[in-house]
């Protein structure tokens, strides 16, 4: 018997049961119909982060960013070619500090850009600061 995996829809954000071995072949969202894996990261909301991370089996690595912060805008091109290259073991999200300032609070980012790893809705390891897409890389496979 295959084990089936919870893969949460980039789109709807919607729970999807889906082989582990057809993990790989990426799939389609149950719901809404479109693909589970788009190679980018996803913009995150308060509820939308919570069912990514709780409710997903695959770990999801988070950039607490703000739209104004230079090192933010910096590291984007490099945290969305990891997430192309990383997917889809893992989902890559976005969570935008100035428009979820709660979500910032909540896990106390006090600055940015910071990086998180979650893994069945609890934060794995955390590092501040922008880095590279090599040295991003490598941060998520230590702690993952």
């Amino acid at each position: 018997m295959s084990q089936t995996l919870i893969v949460v829809c980039p789109h709807c954000h919607a729970p999807n049961r889906i082989p582990a071995q057809k993990l790989a072949d990426g799939g389609t969202c149950g719901k809404c119909k479109q693909r589970l894996f788009t190679g980018e990261p996803v913009a995150l909301d308060e509820s939308s982060f919570d069912t990514h991370a709780s409710r997903s089996d695959i770990p999801l690595v988070i950039d607490f960013w703000a739209p104004w912060c230079a090192p933010c805008r910096t590291m984007a091109p490099a945290f969305a070619q990891v997430a192309r290259q990383m997917e889809p073991q893992i989902r890559f999200g976005k969570v935008n500090t100035e428009e979820q300032q709660a979500l910032a609070a909540r896990f106390g980012i006090r600055s940015i850009p910071t990086l998180a790893v979650f893994r069945d809705g609890r934060e794995m390891a955390r590092q501040a600061g922008a880095m590279d897409s090599g040295a991003l890389a490598r941060w998520i496979k230590q702690h993952l």
